[in-house]
């Protein structure tokens, strides 16, 4: 894990004083999970488990779905960046009875940091430029967890790798700001424990379609 955030700083240090323009976006929108497996062991001595979880992703309750990324375009088409998105995901009522949870969820975010690559076509289709990007990183959520035996989990855990892959295109509103919208995939392995004793093991993945806002200079 160590090497990994050494790499993201790197990276970001390689592309920051060859950059040729710089982007800062934020945004918001929808985001749902697919269903995924928990497994570990309980807290407690209370077993282990193996559990399918329809995740819920509830991107408009508090607190809401949002991300931001910086981008160092290094030319009209190539950039480099980091990029940290506030992801939420809720365990389903039939998990968390199956389990013996009051309350399953990573719900101060299921956050993700990553270093991404990028790539854009200028004015492509008249104004609109598409643009397309990768990264990866790490996950570090929020793990909110009330189970019956009376462990109560509430804290941040560096859990694992993350990736994203992001499409989507902008649009300018002036010489300084532009609006998007974009398509972005989130890919995370988890491990991380449970007070008294409890683990989970599983795997996050996010789709959301985002709206947002962009500053260039």
């Amino acid at each position: 894990m160590r090497r990994l955030i050494l790499s993201l700083g790197i990276l970001i240090g390689l592309a920051a004083p060859a950059a040729a323009e710089m982007e800062l976006s934020v945004y918001s929108g929808w985001q749902t999970l697919p269903h995924s497996r928990i497994s570990g062991e309980l807290p407690n001595g209370g077993g282990s488990y193996d559990e399918l979880v329809g995740w819920e992703g509830k991107p408009f309750t508090m607190p809401p779905y949002y991300g931001a990324r910086a981008t160092w375009w290094r030319s009209d088409t190539l950039g480099f960046g980091v990029e940290y998105t506030h992801t939420k995901a809720y365990a389903d009522d039939s998990a968390k009875k199956a389990l013996g949870f009051d309350r399953l969820e990573f719900t101060d975010g299921h956050n993700v940091l990553t270093a991404n690559v990028m790539r854009r076509w200028p004015e492509r289709w008249g104004k609109v430029t598409p643009y397309v990007g990768g990264g990866l990183g790490i996950a570090f959520p929020h793990v909110d967890a009330d189970h019956v035996s009376g462990s109560d989990t509430y804290g941040f855990q560096v859990t694992g790798p993350a990736m994203r892959l992001t499409a989507g295109a902008s649009y300018p509103i002036n010489d300084r700001f532009s609006v998007f919208g974009e398509y972005q995939f989130t890919y995370s392995a988890n491990e991380g424990t449970f007070d008294d004793g409890g683990t989970f093991k599983t795997n996050i993945k996010t789709n959301a379609l985002n709206v947002g806002i962009s500053l260039n200079f």
